[in-house]
């Protein structure tokens, strides 16, 4: 399969790194021209064991490439990843402003691509939060429709 992982911090270098060594095509993209420099240089830009190994492996191998182009990498995968981070607001809420500018990303992409695309929800996000306001994000901007044009998914929901 071939997936798009956005943002590539602890969640997306992980999943990243795991899913190439399972045999899939995986195309990491990050605003931090510091994190694409360390992953194409074959660096984990977070530590974990073991991780520089699967990452170095990746990116010899030519499982794992990376980008900070989001058109390719929507255009060039089947699945787009959200990875990026959902910090906590002052009152303990998500501050669920990177996820939503990733989907307002996605959708605009998607609005040009021909095909069906599943875009899946790993990042932090409460129950009912996908249907609620990220689902429209995605429709609005690529003026498609949830589980027919595309599909959804995260922890708690599948369309």
């Amino acid at each position: 399969m071939r997936i798009s992982v956005f943002g590539l911090g602890y969640v997306g270098c992980v999943s990243a790194a795991c899913l190439s060594q399972n045999g899939h095509e995986v195309l990491g993209l990050d605003i931090s021209p510091q994190k694409v420099g360390l992953i194409s240089s074959g660096r984990a830009p977070v530590i974990e064991p073991g991780l520089d190994s699967l990452v170095r492996q990746a990116v010899q191998s030519g499982a794992t490439r990376v980008t900070s182009d989001s058109e390719g990498a929507v255009r060039d995968s089947d699945v787009s990843m959200i990875c990026v981070g959902t910090p906590s607001n002052r009152n303990g809420s998500l501050d669920l402003q990177y996820v939503e500018n990733v989907c307002r990303e996605i959708g605009t992409k998607l609005a040009d691509k021909n095909g069906y695309h599943v875009v899946v929800i790993r990042s932090t996000v409460l129950p009912g939060m996908p249907e609620d306001r990220l689902i429209p994000i995605l429709e609005e901007c690529s003026s498609k429709s949830a589980g027919s044009d595309f599909g959804v998914c995260s922890g708690s929901t599948n369309k």
